[in-house]
């Protein structure tokens, strides 16, 4: 801090004298920065710096413990040891990042990061390693909650939660992760450049792919293995997690609004358990704009129907368009189909406005539990 106060004096010195000799000599510098420029640019950069320190600690790298196959059958040659030619060993591979939400290690990430019944691991800032105990697979939402084994007596640092619900296009925001799955905590900065997002997440040929509504878009650099870990506002509160990244564009971008997932945090909190209202569809939303193009309603257009969920015992159907939950409007941006299924609790009975065959009916629909993944 001393040094960061020294280098602002320094710098305020050098404007006023510059200043003087420019203004004696009836000088004009149009590339000069004025004071009142200098002192906002060290305050950035100072709120950046603590904002790290703040948060590192509570930000983890995610791993794997991969069973690889070596062949040894020469390994006797120069040891003189014998061993079984096909020896299973462990390699550990870091795949992906999350942050601590409660001190005794629930960690929330990314689904894609643990998509796998796989043996995973947590290693934080400081090289600390954790078992992994329970996952719990958002099966409406590219997000997992996990919890570890070992966590230590004094407790893991939790992290400051945010809201996604009063974000500003232009707002600057920080991320931090294990990019490229190499670099742990590795920061990069930009800003809000889009709300309101529908993407497309993962890869068909890696057989995952996942329609995400309502997402954050952001120029702050994603990179492969940033997956899961925050994206913080300039108070250092998570206000989104980092999930995917444009592969035709640089410096684009996206994070899941943390709003999401506080439903599920909380009721984990509550219960103990992770459970959460399941309707069993899969959708593409019709926004205002394609809804009046294509003389439809606006709404969420049924893909297909999950066997035995709640949607199909309803009798909900695909090509259906549901457009109404308990009578709010379904839309693009604030009430995705998502997030209003996400306020409710496992055993609600919710109301559907459904538009089918030019005609717009209610079904009652009760909501389940998630089926585990």
């Amino acid at each position: 801090m001393k040094k960061l106060l020294a280098l602002l004096i320094i710098l305020l010195i050098v404007a006023f004298v510059y200043d003087g000799l420019t203004h004696s000599k009836g000088i004009s510098n149009p590339f000069a920065k004025s004071k009142s420029e200098i002192v906002s640019v060290v305050r950035e950069e100072s709120n950046v710096i603590n904002v790290v320190k703040k948060v590192s600690p509570s930000v983890v790298t995610i791993g794997i413990k991969n069973p690889i196959s070596q062949n040894r059958a020469f390994s006797f040659f120069f040891n003189g040891q014998d061993q079984t030619p096909d020896d299973t060993e462990q390699k550990e591979q870091y795949i992906g990042t999350g942050f601590v939400v409660k001190k005794e290690g629930i960690i929330v990430t990314n689904k894609h990061v643990v998509s796998t019944t796989s043996d995973y691991f947590v290693t934080d800032e400081k090289g600390n390693k954790y078992d992994v105990d329970k996952i719990y697979r958002d099966p409406a939402n590219d997000i997992a909650i996990i919890s570890i084994k070992n966590a230590p007596s004094g407790g893991l640092k939790e992290i400051s939660l945010g809201t996604s619900s009063n974000l500003q296009v232009g707002q600057s925001v920080i991320a931090i992760g294990t990019a490229l799955g190499e670099f742990r905590n590795t920061v990069t900065t930009g800003v809000v450049s889009g709300l309101g997002r529908g993407i497309t997440a993962g890869s068909s040929f890696a057989g995952f792919a996942e329609r995400l509504d309502n997402v954050i878009q952001t120029d702050a650099a994603i990179n492969p293995g940033n997956s899961g870990g925050p994206l913080l506002n300039a108070r250092g509160q998570v206000i989104g997690i980092d999930t995917a990244v444009s592969e035709q564009g640089q410096n684009i971008g996206f994070a899941i609004p943390i709003d999401l997932v506080k439903e599920s945090l909380n009721n984990f909190n509550q219960t103990g358990q992770f459970s959460r209202p399941f309707l069993g569809i899969s959708y593409n939303i019709i926004s205002e704009r394609a809804a009046l193009l294509n003389e439809m309603p606006r709404g969420a257009l049924v893909q297909s129907v999950v066997a035995g969920s709640s949607a199909d015992e309803a009798g909900i159907k695909v090509g259906d368009i549901v457009t109404k939950v308990d009578g709010k409007q379904v839309n693009e941006t604030d009430n995705t189909l998502a997030i209003l299924i996400s306020k409710r609790k496992v055993g609600d009975k919710i109301t559907l406005t459904i538009y089918r065959d030019s005609d717009s009916k209610e079904i009652q629909v009760t909501l389940k539990e998630a089926p585990s993944q």
